[in-house]
């Protein structure tokens, strides 16, 4: 007569080690998404620092035209004194402004790549409602670039340059030596600031929409807004209040047509 031996069977009785498995399975799974996702994030930033230096590059090629571009606000302050404003103080300083533009103008010239790999990036994560959010905040976004830089070129910077190096400040028989490589940054500064600060309305009204903050929370907090753009223009500009008013004046009306477009369209309700 034949004893049977009970046969273990491998896992567990019921099956009581196939959680385990499959948790060990969704870890490897887990650890191989992460890899992908970092493998991913390097070849994506691999590919914007070459589009910079290659835009870079291409600027630094094209530098008498870009400098030419920069210097153009001076040159009404020339006709009036007849003669060069800008002159050079040392040596080094040419090419230092020359690398130094080239290689602000390449970040702007590769900032479109720049936001398309990041998106590329961003997207799959993101619900289809949350991409048609970006798309139009996008839109919205380089409208304002357009528009705030025009706006800073043409009207923000001629007419601080003209302010300053006026009669109410300059007595008359006074001469005028400017240095290059400080006046050309303070053009590119006043530039950038009042691009960047004109970002912030779409970004405001991205967060209207998506519900993180709320019209009610914007009216309640304006007052202090209003303070803080007028404190941070005051910080960021050149130490003038008509650059301060230039940049300040347009956030705050922009601030509050933010708020008035999302209760028409009823965003940030809360």
């Amino acid at each position: 007569m034949h004893s049977r031996v009970p046969v273990e069977r491998r896992g567990g009785k019921n099956g009581e080690g196939e959680p385990g498995a499959r948790n060990g399975r969704q870890g490897a799974s887990g650890d191989r998404s992460f890899i992908e996702h970092f493998r991913e994030l390097r070849r994506r930033l691999i590919a914007c620092l070459v589009v910079i230096a290659a835009a870079a590059a291409l600027a630094f090629a094209f530098y008498d035209q870009v400098i030419t571009f920069l210097y153009r606000p001076f040159r009404a302050m020339e006709v009036t004194q007849g003669r060069d404003l800008l002159y050079i103080h040392t040596v080094f300083e040419g090419f230092v402004v020359k690398l130094k533009v080239s290689m602000l103008t390449g970040l702007v010239l590769a900032f479109p790549s720049l936001l398309y790999n990041a998106l590329r990036f961003v997207f799959p994560g993101l619900t289809r409602r949350e991409r048609r959010i970006v798309c139009a905040g996008l839109v919205a976004s380089f409208v304002l670039i357009a528009l705030s830089f025009s706006y800073g070129y043409f009207q923000v910077i001629p007419f601080s340059i003209a302010f300053l190096t006026g009669s109410g400040f300059i007595p008359e028989g006074t001469g005028i030596l400017l240095n290059f490589g400080r006046n050309i940054f303070v053009v590119v500064q006043l530039l950038l600031i009042t691009v960047v600060l004109f970002q912030v309305p779409v970004v405001l009204e991205i967060l209207l929409v998506m519900n993180v903050v709320t019209r009610r929370s914007l009216l309640r907090v304006g007052r202090y807004v209003v303070i803080g753009i007028f404190a941070l223009s005051a910080v960021l500009t050149p130490p003038d209040f008509v650059s301060q008013l230039g940049v300040a004046v347009p956030l705050v009306g922009l601030y509050f047509l933010t708020i008035l477009i999302a209760r028409i369209g009823r965003f940030g309700e809360g």
